[in-house]
Parts: C-alpha cells; structure tokens; sequence
C-alpha cells in the first residue's frame, strides 16, 4: 500500500512542478523585421520592384475548361471536349480501320491472359489466377516514419 501512495504523492510532485517550471506566460522575443532589398544592397543595376507580382486566382474549373479550350476563344466545341476520347480510341485502333474489335477493345487483358498461362493450355488454375491480381502498393500513413533501412550483415 505505501508503493502506492508513494507513487501517487510522485505523480503530484511532477503535476505541481510542471505546472510552476513550464508555465506559459514566458517572455516572447519578437524579431526585427528583415531588411528591405534594394538594387544597391542585392548589387543589382535595376531598381527591384517593391512588391512581387500577384499569381493569378484561377480555379481548379477554370484550369480544366483551359485544358479543354484548345483554340482559346472562350467557347469549347464538341470536337475540343471529344479530342481525349478520340486520342484513347485511336491507341485502342490498332488495324486503323476506325472500327473496334473486341479483340482490340480487350488487349490488355488478352496479353495479361496469355503471360499468366504459364502452361499455354488455354486455362488458369489457381496459382497462374493469382498472378493477374492487380498490385497495389500499400497506403502510407502521414503520421508514421518510413521505416529505416535493413541493416548490412556481413
């Protein structure tokens, strides 16, 4: 029993310590502001102007219709919002016939078929399936350090 009074008269010890040493009224130092920069400090010929020029306000919508607008007259036609789709559409058109066969629509999976059957027989047994998971590389957390390098044995 007197462990643990002696632990919880410990405990109020650092409490009234903590509270008289750390308080939080201490004297702030507030710094002198930094010294302007003129032509004739920086060792420039040209007058330096006094403030930097302002970056534009543009919004994220207002990057996205520029993106779009390729002739820049303030109006997106529909062959500028189709431009993407047509880019997309010719690498899927590999004979440039202007016609989409399923083979051609599905060649990604019909390569990722064909490299996971390892035994060319047309079908994929469980070991053979597990390799055209989709590979994901793990989340990082913000808060959590990478963790450090294996060390060299030897």
């Amino acid at each position: 029993m007197w462990r643990f009074l002696a632990g919880v008269g410990s405990a109020l010890a650092l409490v009234a310590a903590e509270l008289f040493l750390f308080r939080s009224d201490a004297a702030v130092e507030k710094l002198p502001p930094p010294p302007k920069v003129t032509a004739s400090t920086a060792g420039i010929d040209t007058p330096l102007a006094d403030d930097p020029p302002a970056a534009t306000q543009r919004t994220r919508e207002q990057k996205r219709f520029d993106r779009y607008d390729k002739d820049r007259d303030g109006r997106i036609t529909r062959d500028e919002y189709l431009a993407s789709r047509r880019k997309a559409y010719a690498k899927l058109d590999t004979n440039g016939d202007g016609r989409l066969s399923f083979d051609e629509w599905a060649a990604k999976t019909t390569t990722k078929f064909a490299t996971a059957d390892k035994g060319r027989d047309g079908t994929l047994d469980a070991a053979e399936f597990a390799t055209t998971a989709v590979k994901r590389k793990p989340a990082r957390r913000a808060d959590c350090p990478p963790a450090p390098p294996p060390a060299d044995e030897g």
